[in-house]
């Protein structure tokens, strides 16, 4: 699984978080070969950067302790967001992991923006808290939705009696993103403050809907044009108030509004404005 960056945005998100020296883009994502070179030498940001590798990771390697011994078991498992940034989970009754958070539901998890050449090279978070089982059904619902639409392959399994749905509740935040680019972050620090936006998230399943039936041209120009992504058969898996996720195969990237939106008016301007920047910028390429 390949995880893009997104350089294209205007506003830069350094206003979030004021650690680090100056090196990346606006958004936190750290530069690669794929980015243009109008995109060096923008702020860094610590709190974008986890931000965006949490949103785009498709899988993550989760930590819990054997009740037994106390000892760490890791394990590969898949992953979404809720609209806050808080990870989700979809873990079988029948696993070792899940065994073990009966137990104690502390955990760990660790996602990573691999680099092709130098593993250590690229930017990883560990996400340290207590993974808790979704039981009341408007979240478990909206958990459901979230997960499918970034796992479609899950759907198969996801409504067997043995799997359920988790999320992270986040204690504290543990980024390395290259020499000297070390930072610890609050769960009040990382989490989007999403109190003000429930018009938007009412919204956001039909809009993503909305967006793959009508709008694939759109969706292909955002990832291509604006974020720096291969061409590929583009579609949105999620929607939150500062940006939208979009999948390719295994492939994966993640456009940042210009500013955190509150509600489907300002949804709408936005979407269309960077279309017209994403069409703009296509032409002259």
């Amino acid at each position: 699984m390949r995880r893009l960056a997104c350089p294209a945005m205007e506003r830069s998100l350094q206003e979030q978080n004021n650690d680090g020296p100056p090196a990346t883009d606006q958004n936190g994502a750290m530069r690669t070969a794929r980015q243009r070179p109008d995109d060096a030498g923008r702020a860094f940001s610590a709190i974008g950067t986890t931000r965006r590798l949490v949103r785009t990771a498709r899988t993550g390697a989760l930590g819990t302790l054997t009740p037994d011994t106390g000892a760490p078991f890791v394990s590969l498992v898949t992953t979404a967001t809720d609209p806050a940034g808080a990870p989700l989970l979809l873990l079988s009754d029948l696993a070792v992991h899940t065994r073990n958070i009966r137990t104690d539901n502390r955990v760990s998890l660790l996602v990573e923006d691999a680099h092709p050449d130098d593993p250590l090279a690229g930017s990883r978070a560990t996400i340290v808290g207590r993974l808790m089982r979704l039981t009341e059904d408007p979240e478990r619902e909206a958990a459901r939705r979230r997960f499918l639409a970034k796992h479609q392959e899950a759907s198969f399994y996801a409504g067997f009696g043995d799997f359920a749905f988790y999320r992270l509740e986040i204690d504290t935040v543990h980024l390395v993103a290259g020499f000297g680019r070390i930072v610890d972050m609050a769960a009040a620090d990382f989490l989007l403050d999403c109190s003000e936006c429930s018009d938007l998230l009412a919204a956001a399943e039909g809009a993503v809907e909305h967006m793959n039936e009508d709008h694939a041209d759109a969706l292909a120009l955002y990832a291509t044009a604006l974020v720096g992504a291969p061409p590929g058969e583009w579609q949105a898996t999620g929607l939150d108030p500062e940006g939208l996720d979009m999948r390719a195969g295994d492939l994966t990237c993640r456009l940042v509004f210009p500013e955190t939106l509150r509600g489907t008016g300002p949804l709408r301007a936005v979407l269309k404005r960077l279309a017209d920047e994403a069409r703009e910028r296509a032409s002259t390429n």
